[in-house]
Protein backbone atom coordinates (compact mmCIF):
# COMPACT_ATOMS: atom_id res chain seq x y z
CA UNK A 1 0.00 0.00 0.00
CA UNK A 2 1.22 3.61 -1.23
CA UNK A 3 0.91 5.29 2.64
CA UNK A 4 1.98 8.51 1.28
CA UNK A 5 -0.49 8.83 -0.47
CA UNK A 6 -3.10 8.32 1.87
CA UNK A 7 -5.51 11.14 1.85
CA UNK A 8 -6.65 10.45 5.92
CA UNK A 9 -4.45 11.49 8.65
CA UNK A 10 -3.18 8.41 10.27
CA UNK A 11 -2.10 8.37 13.70
CA UNK A 12 -2.58 5.95 16.74
CA UNK A 13 -5.97 6.70 17.67
CA UNK A 14 -8.55 4.44 20.54
CA UNK A 15 -10.58 2.19 17.94
CA UNK A 16 -13.89 4.44 18.97
CA UNK A 17 -12.27 7.30 17.21
CA UNK A 18 -11.18 5.30 14.53
CA UNK A 19 -15.00 4.65 14.00
CA UNK A 20 -15.88 8.05 13.84
CA UNK A 21 -13.30 8.41 11.72
CA UNK A 22 -14.90 6.01 9.37
CA UNK A 23 -18.40 7.38 9.67
CA UNK A 24 -16.25 10.96 8.54
CA UNK A 25 -14.98 9.39 5.58
CA UNK A 26 -18.47 7.97 4.47
CA UNK A 27 -19.97 11.67 5.01
CA UNK A 28 -17.35 13.31 3.32
CA UNK A 29 -17.34 11.14 0.41
CA UNK A 30 -21.08 10.41 0.24
CA UNK A 31 -21.68 11.23 -3.58
CA UNK A 32 -19.18 8.84 -4.56
CA UNK A 33 -20.78 6.40 -2.33
CA UNK A 34 -24.45 6.64 -3.11
CA UNK A 35 -23.39 7.13 -6.56
CA UNK A 36 -21.54 3.71 -7.04
CA UNK A 37 -23.58 1.66 -5.00
CA UNK A 38 -27.05 2.40 -5.12
CA UNK A 39 -27.72 1.62 -8.63
CA UNK A 40 -26.50 -2.65 -7.78
CA UNK A 41 -27.82 -2.13 -4.32
CA UNK A 42 -31.75 -1.33 -5.84
CA UNK A 43 -31.37 -3.31 -8.32
CA UNK A 44 -30.16 -6.95 -6.57
CA UNK A 45 -33.32 -5.60 -3.58
CA UNK A 46 -35.62 -5.72 -6.69
CA UNK A 47 -35.01 -9.20 -7.36
CA UNK A 48 -34.85 -10.31 -3.78
CA UNK A 49 -38.40 -8.93 -3.26
CA UNK A 50 -39.80 -10.75 -5.96
CA UNK A 51 -38.95 -14.39 -3.92
CA UNK A 52 -41.81 -13.04 -1.88
CA UNK A 53 -43.83 -15.70 -4.01
CA UNK A 54 -41.58 -18.51 -3.20
CA UNK A 55 -42.08 -17.41 0.43
CA UNK A 56 -42.99 -14.95 2.92
CA UNK A 57 -40.19 -14.54 5.00
CA UNK A 58 -37.46 -15.37 1.70
CA UNK A 59 -37.09 -11.51 0.86
CA UNK A 60 -35.66 -10.67 4.28
CA UNK A 61 -33.56 -13.75 5.11
CA UNK A 62 -31.77 -13.41 1.30
CA UNK A 63 -30.92 -9.56 2.15
CA UNK A 64 -29.28 -10.86 5.83
CA UNK A 65 -27.34 -13.43 4.05
CA UNK A 66 -26.22 -11.09 1.27
CA UNK A 67 -24.94 -8.35 3.62
CA UNK A 68 -21.41 -9.09 3.26
CA UNK A 69 -21.92 -9.63 -0.07
CA UNK A 70 -23.29 -5.77 -0.45
CA UNK A 71 -20.14 -4.81 1.80
CA UNK A 72 -17.36 -5.47 -0.46
CA UNK A 73 -18.68 -3.00 -2.94
CA UNK A 74 -18.64 -0.15 -0.34
CA UNK A 75 -15.13 -1.54 1.03
CA UNK A 76 -14.28 -1.53 -2.80
CA UNK A 77 -15.08 2.48 -2.49
CA UNK A 78 -13.67 2.98 0.55
CA UNK A 79 -10.79 1.97 -0.47
CA UNK A 80 -10.53 4.51 -3.27
CA UNK A 81 -11.71 7.16 -0.85
CA UNK A 82 -9.11 7.08 1.95
CA UNK A 83 -6.44 7.86 -1.39
CA UNK A 84 -8.77 10.98 -2.10
CA UNK A 85 -10.36 8.86 -5.44
CA UNK A 86 -13.88 9.38 -6.63
CA UNK A 87 -15.50 6.42 -7.83
CA UNK A 88 -18.08 5.94 -10.66
CA UNK A 89 -19.92 2.87 -10.92
CA UNK A 90 -18.03 2.03 -14.53
CA UNK A 91 -15.13 1.64 -11.72
CA UNK A 92 -17.12 -1.16 -10.28
CA UNK A 93 -18.68 -2.64 -12.82
CA UNK A 94 -14.84 -3.01 -14.58
CA UNK A 95 -14.04 -4.55 -11.34
CA UNK A 96 -17.30 -6.58 -10.59
CA UNK A 97 -15.16 -10.03 -10.93
CA UNK A 98 -12.87 -9.61 -8.07
CA UNK A 99 -15.08 -7.22 -5.83
CA UNK A 100 -18.44 -9.67 -6.76
CA UNK A 101 -16.69 -12.87 -6.43
CA UNK A 102 -13.81 -13.15 -4.69
CA UNK A 103 -14.28 -15.91 -1.63
CA UNK A 104 -18.32 -16.10 -2.06
CA UNK A 105 -19.07 -19.02 -0.53
CA UNK A 106 -16.86 -17.80 2.37
CA UNK A 107 -18.08 -14.92 2.48
CA UNK A 108 -22.06 -16.12 2.73
CA UNK A 109 -21.44 -18.90 5.13
CA UNK A 110 -19.34 -19.04 7.94
CA UNK A 111 -17.82 -15.21 7.85
CA UNK A 112 -21.38 -13.99 7.85
CA UNK A 113 -21.97 -14.36 11.20
CA UNK A 114 -18.59 -13.17 12.35
CA UNK A 115 -18.77 -10.51 15.14
CA UNK A 116 -15.90 -8.60 13.58
CA UNK A 117 -16.74 -8.84 10.34
CA UNK A 118 -16.32 -5.39 8.58
CA UNK A 119 -12.88 -5.20 10.87
CA UNK A 120 -11.32 -8.13 9.26
CA UNK A 121 -12.91 -7.67 6.22
CA UNK A 122 -9.65 -5.52 4.44
CA UNK A 123 -7.78 -9.53 5.15
CA UNK A 124 -9.24 -11.10 2.06
CA UNK A 125 -10.55 -8.05 -0.16
CA UNK A 126 -7.70 -5.87 -0.21
CA UNK A 127 -4.41 -7.82 1.69
CA UNK A 128 -6.21 -11.06 -0.48
CA UNK A 129 -4.41 -13.09 2.33
CA UNK A 130 -5.21 -16.83 2.39
CA UNK A 131 -5.06 -19.97 4.43
CA UNK A 132 -2.72 -20.20 6.85
CA UNK A 133 -1.12 -16.38 6.19
CA UNK A 134 -4.91 -15.01 6.48
CA UNK A 135 -5.26 -16.73 10.06
CA UNK A 136 -2.08 -15.21 11.47
CA UNK A 137 -2.78 -11.93 10.22
CA UNK A 138 -6.69 -12.13 11.18
CA UNK A 139 -5.14 -13.09 14.92
CA UNK A 140 -2.60 -10.51 14.77
CA UNK A 141 -5.31 -7.87 13.73
CA UNK A 142 -7.68 -9.01 16.34
CA UNK A 143 -5.43 -9.04 19.80
CA UNK A 144 -6.44 -7.46 22.15
CA UNK A 145 -9.15 -5.73 19.71
CA UNK A 146 -11.48 -8.26 19.76
CA UNK A 147 -13.96 -6.15 22.42
CA UNK A 148 -13.70 -3.21 20.41
CA UNK A 149 -15.00 -4.86 17.07
CA UNK A 150 -17.58 -6.53 18.20
CA UNK A 151 -18.96 -4.09 20.32
CA UNK A 152 -18.83 -1.44 17.32
CA UNK A 153 -21.41 -4.14 15.14
CA UNK A 154 -23.14 -4.12 18.19
CA UNK A 155 -23.78 -0.81 17.89
CA UNK A 156 -24.27 -0.59 14.23
CA UNK A 157 -27.02 -3.73 14.47
CA UNK A 158 -28.98 -1.64 16.69
CA UNK A 159 -28.88 1.27 15.12
CA UNK A 160 -30.44 -0.79 12.15
CA UNK A 161 -33.38 -2.64 14.01
CA UNK A 162 -33.98 1.58 15.43
CA UNK A 163 -34.14 2.86 12.38
CA UNK A 164 -36.29 -0.04 11.29
CA UNK A 165 -38.79 0.58 14.54
CA UNK A 166 -38.72 4.35 13.62
CA UNK A 167 -39.87 3.53 9.95
CA UNK A 168 -42.63 1.24 11.14
CA UNK A 169 -43.68 3.71 13.54
CA UNK A 170 -44.90 6.06 10.29
CA UNK A 171 -47.85 3.33 10.01
CA UNK A 172 -49.52 4.15 13.57
CA UNK A 173 -48.71 8.07 13.26
CA UNK A 174 -50.76 8.09 10.22
CA UNK A 175 -53.32 4.82 11.16
CA UNK A 176 -57.00 6.38 10.69
CA UNK A 177 -58.06 6.83 15.17
CA UNK A 178 -59.45 3.55 16.47
CA UNK A 179 -57.33 1.12 14.10
CA UNK A 180 -54.18 0.27 16.18
CA UNK A 181 -55.62 -2.91 17.61
CA UNK A 182 -56.00 -4.12 13.70
CA UNK A 183 -53.18 -2.77 13.05
CA UNK A 184 -51.08 -4.56 15.80
CA UNK A 185 -52.44 -7.82 14.26
CA UNK A 186 -51.94 -6.67 10.79
CA UNK A 187 -47.94 -6.18 11.56
CA UNK A 188 -47.28 -8.89 13.96
CA UNK A 189 -49.51 -12.30 13.13
CA UNK A 190 -50.25 -11.86 9.57
CA UNK A 191 -48.66 -13.68 7.09
CA UNK A 192 -50.14 -11.76 3.76
CA UNK A 193 -48.01 -10.92 0.96
CA UNK A 194 -48.69 -7.36 1.66
CA UNK A 195 -47.13 -7.34 5.34
CA UNK A 196 -44.13 -9.27 4.26
CA UNK A 197 -43.42 -7.14 1.08
CA UNK A 198 -43.70 -4.09 3.77
CA UNK A 199 -41.67 -5.34 6.42
CA UNK A 200 -38.70 -7.05 3.50
CA UNK A 201 -38.72 -3.30 2.25
CA UNK A 202 -38.15 -1.69 5.35
CA UNK A 203 -35.66 -3.86 6.61
CA UNK A 204 -33.65 -3.30 3.25
CA UNK A 205 -33.77 0.68 3.59
CA UNK A 206 -32.42 0.02 6.78
CA UNK A 207 -29.65 -1.88 5.73
CA UNK A 208 -28.77 0.45 2.96
CA UNK A 209 -28.30 3.17 4.97
CA UNK A 210 -26.65 1.93 8.24
CA UNK A 211 -24.28 -0.34 6.05
CA UNK A 212 -21.88 2.13 4.40
CA UNK A 213 -21.18 3.43 8.00
CA UNK A 214 -20.71 0.13 9.19
CA UNK A 215 -18.00 -0.92 6.67
CA UNK A 216 -16.56 2.61 6.98
CA UNK A 217 -16.35 2.19 10.59
CA UNK A 218 -14.83 -1.02 10.48
CA UNK A 219 -12.39 -0.04 7.68
CA UNK A 220 -10.93 2.67 9.48
CA UNK A 221 -10.24 0.74 12.41
CA UNK A 222 -8.45 -1.77 10.40
CA UNK A 223 -6.43 1.05 9.36
CA UNK A 224 -5.72 2.16 12.70
CA UNK A 225 -4.67 -1.37 13.85
CA UNK A 226 -2.39 -1.06 11.12
CA UNK A 227 -0.81 2.35 11.80
CA UNK A 228 -0.59 0.89 15.93
CA UNK A 229 1.67 -2.28 14.22
CA UNK A 230 3.57 -0.56 11.14
CA UNK A 231 3.84 3.13 12.30
CA UNK A 232 2.33 4.22 9.43
CA UNK A 233 1.56 7.64 10.75
CA UNK A 234 5.62 7.95 11.08
CA UNK A 235 6.30 7.24 7.91
CA UNK A 236 3.75 9.51 6.27
CA UNK A 237 5.91 11.91 8.18
CA UNK A 238 9.23 10.90 7.00
CA UNK A 239 8.00 10.80 3.55
CA UNK A 240 6.26 14.38 3.20
CA UNK A 241 9.29 15.63 5.35
CA UNK A 242 12.14 14.36 2.37
CA UNK A 243 9.23 14.87 -0.37
CA UNK A 244 10.90 17.92 -2.24
CA UNK A 245 8.90 21.05 -2.66
CA UNK A 246 7.51 21.17 -6.53
CA UNK A 247 9.14 24.29 -8.54
CA UNK A 248 7.36 27.46 -8.60
CA UNK A 249 7.08 27.89 -12.29
CA UNK A 250 8.98 31.60 -13.18
CA UNK A 251 6.79 34.22 -13.77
Amino acid sequence: MQVDALAVALRPRPMAEAADLGVALVRRHAGSIWRTFLPMYVVVIALLLCTIEFAYWLPGLLIFCLKPWFDRSLLFILSRAVFGQSTRWKDLWEQRAQVWGGQLLRTLLWRRLSPWRSYTQAIDQLEGQRGSARRKRREQLLRGRRGAGTGMQLIFSNVEIALEFALLSILFWFAPEGSLPDLWRWLIASESTMQSLSLAVVYAFAVGVVEPFFVAAGFAMYLNRRVELEAWDIEQDFRRAFTPAPAKANA
